[in-house]
């Protein structure tokens, strides 16, 4: 377990680990000329396609209880490395394409097979891309693991929310309504006037009324990290995450607490472990992978616990 491989003062990462976070895989013959050896400020990392287990609780190192969402990495391969040129100035655009969840071939079209089959990767029901920088394309074939996120950082997910059917203006733009008393005869849900005059004589597109509700692409952005558990590949997420259970969710870190306040750090001319947020000391780079896993061991690694002990008097020092 990880216990006995932390270090103290700083996040629990194994010792053993440590060099995985600042180190680059051994690159296959596509990204031999792209891997990079440390993560940077300007550095963007590809993502994680994960399932949504469901929510529960855990305690943190103060005891106090908190709500996370269980997402679980399940067989979750890179199959390519996508390269597309620009006009100049611009820099080329690259992304990683990443697929999960073991599919039956027989479910799968022909040219998926071959696309498959090329990566040496068995077939998958999901395929998306995370666009990177050029430091860091991933090797083809590729396994990634839960140990690509650090518990105590901030991530972005992204997926399709609940469908809640045909909604009220009540429910879905959270109207107050007409009055609950005297005077309204059977209108007290109603969304009220939705136009003007004969000038314009119609209503304006946009207009918030009552619709079809839920069921588009939600990203949530800056959740914490609070645990991960590599025995069964499983992310603990704090809040609330969208989707119903078994849904698709894609992970990447996270856009404002992560890239661009490191990027503003280093640019204020701070280095090391102080860019990235809380007691994080580094990410792994190119991508937490299954040989890292190999490295360390199963076990389970708990972010420190944030802010102020809730059971500590208020006249107390933190």
């Amino acid at each position: 377990m990880f216990s006995s491989l932390t270090t103290p003062g700083r996040l629990g990462i194994p010792r053993r680990c440590a060099r995985f976070f600042s180190s680059s895989l051994r690159s296959n013959s596509e990204a031999a000329e792209t891997a990079a050896s440390k993560w940077t400020p300007n550095s963007r990392r590809t993502g994680l396609i994960a399932r949504k287990r469901g929510m529960t609780s855990m305690y943190d190192q103060n005891g106090a209880r908190i709500p996370v969402t269980v997402l679980q990495i399940e067989q979750c391969h890179v199959t390519a490395n996508v390269e597309t040129p620009r006009k100049a100035p611009q820099e080329p655009y690259y992304a990683v394409q990443v697929a999960a969840s073991d599919r039956a071939p027989k479910n799968v079209t022909k040219s998926m097979l071959g696309h498959f089959a090329k990566a040496g990767v068995p077939p998958k029901r999901i395929v998306k891309e995370f666009p990177v920088t050029k430091d860091a394309l991933v090797p083809v074939g590729t396994e990634l693991s839960a140990l690509h996120f650090v518990p105590g950082q901030f991530v972005d997910v992204v997926a399709k929310s609940l469908g809640k059917g045909f909604a009220g203006t009540m429910k879905r733009w959270n109207f107050r309504g007409l009055r609950a008393s005297h005077g309204v005869s059977i209108s007290h849900r109603s969304a009220g006037s939705t136009g003007q005059h004969q000038d314009p004589g119609r209503v304006f597109k946009g207009k918030k009324m009552a619709g079809r509700l839920g069921g588009e692409r939600v990203t949530v952005q800056n959740l914490l990290v609070a645990r991960i558990d590599t025995a069964l590949n499983l992310i603990f997420i704090k809040g609330a995450v969208p989707g119903p259970d078994d849904s698709h969710i894609l992970i990447s870190d996270s856009k404002k607490k992560v890239e661009s306040a490191a990027l503003m750090k280093a640019r204020r001319g701070v280095v090391g472990a102080d860019l990235l947020p809380g007691a994080v000391e580094g990410l792994p780079f190119p991508a937490g992978t299954k040989e890292m896993e190999k490295e360390v061991g199963t076990g389970v690694i708990d972010a420190p616990a944030w802010g102020r002990n809730p059971f500590t008097p208020l006249d107390s020092p933190a």
